[in-house]
């Protein structure tokens, strides 16, 4: 093998585990136990109820970080939820909840095949957006 091409297959092998960290890994999960998913610069966890059977008010709980652990304060900041579970759909207003923590509530159930949509505009900064599917089986 050409030192050229073994080194390009090595930085390709190193990489791939950084790659896959969180953003699109449907497994990346967060340390507050919710689904990780890349917006942006920022990455966003998402926690929701796992556990509801009934259509009922429940929270949304997104955390904002860099790098999955460095917080990003949200003071200021406005939020939106959308979950999606099959032919219903829920709205949420997310609202600055503490350091990194964006808060807000719904009507939903803890659905296999519900897909979530959360939108963030930080103080100042342009909004972010990102897609969850927060319990799949491979999310949890």
């Amino acid at each position: 093998m050409k030192p050229l091409h073994a080194l390009i297959l090595a930085t390709g092998v190193l990489a791939s585990p950084a790659l896959f960290a969180h953003g699109d890994n449907p497994n990346a999960s967060g340390p507050n136990g919710g689904q990780l998913r890349q917006a942006g610069a920022y990455d966003y966890e998402l926690v929701m109820v796992k556990d509801s059977q009934d259509m009922k008010e429940n929270p949304v709980i997104v955390y904002v970080t860099v790098h999955d652990k460095d917080k990003v304060p949200t003071a200021g900041a406005t939020g939106s939820a959308t979950i999606l579970a099959g032919k219903l759909k829920a709205m949420s207003t997310l609202k600055p909840d503490g350091d990194n923590r964006m808060k807000g509530f719904a009507k939903y159930s803890s659905a296999a095949d519900m897909k979530v949509v959360v939108s963030i505009t930080l103080n100042g900064k342009a909004a972010e957006q990102t897609r969850f599917a927060p319990l799949t089986k491979s999310a949890q």
